[in-house]
């Protein structure tokens, strides 16, 4: 089984995750796509715009009739949302399943391009084969021994805090899902 872990804080969940998602497993042969919302990312000082318990929901709401992916909560009530953690949790998970998954980990290019600044870098890096989402503007370098595939042609121009700002300014983003938009109305967040 091929396995990709998508974490992030979700903040909120819109169609270009999806879409990159959906790109990943369609070049990669992915079985599973499985979205990892951040608890507490250290590369965020811990901020979020959203509590824990409602950017899982948003993302299952997104995720909803998409065969393959899968939220998961690995990272509820963790201190720090370590990779390398997040990771010997859910390899824990998997021990009960047949066969031994391949692991792959779906990271943008402007996060990757700061991977050596990671908690226990080089365990991550021996554990996951990365897909590096190409982003405009953001160059990085592959260390020695890293396996990594490049997901290009991508042409993503949304991002979660301009989402935000929008939302904050009393207007519905298209790149939102319609469930996690009703979501975001029905329960005040992101309010200006």
């Amino acid at each position: 089984m091929r396995l990709a872990i998508f974490g992030g804080t979700f903040d909120p969940i819109h169609n270009a995750h999806l879409r990159i998602a959906r790109e990943a497993a369609d070049r990669f042969h992915l079985d599973r796509v499985l979205f990892i919302p951040a608890a507490s990312p250290p590369h965020k000082c811990g901020i979020t715009h959203a509590p824990y318990e409602d950017r899982v929901r948003m993302a299952e709401l997104a995720c909803a009739g998409e065969p393959g992916f899968q939220v998961s909560r690995l990272e509820e009530g963790t201190a720090r949302s370590y990779s390398i953690d997040t990771i010997a949790r859910l390899r824990a998970q998997l021990a009960a399943e047949p066969g031994k998954p391949e692991l792959f980990f779906i990271i943008g290019g402007d996060a990757f391009a700061e991977i050596r600044t990671w908690y226990r870098w080089e365990d991550v890096a021996r554990t996951v084969h990365f897909v590096v989402v190409s982003r405009p503007g953001h160059d990085y370098d592959v260390p020695p021994g890293v396996a990594l595939d490049r997901l290009d042609g991508l042409d993503l121009h949304v991002s979660s805090s301009a989402i935000r700002r929008a939302l904050a300014a009393g207007q519905r983003p298209a790149e939102l899902p319609e469930g996690v938009f009703e979501y975001i109305r029905r329960h005040g967040l992101y309010a200006g």
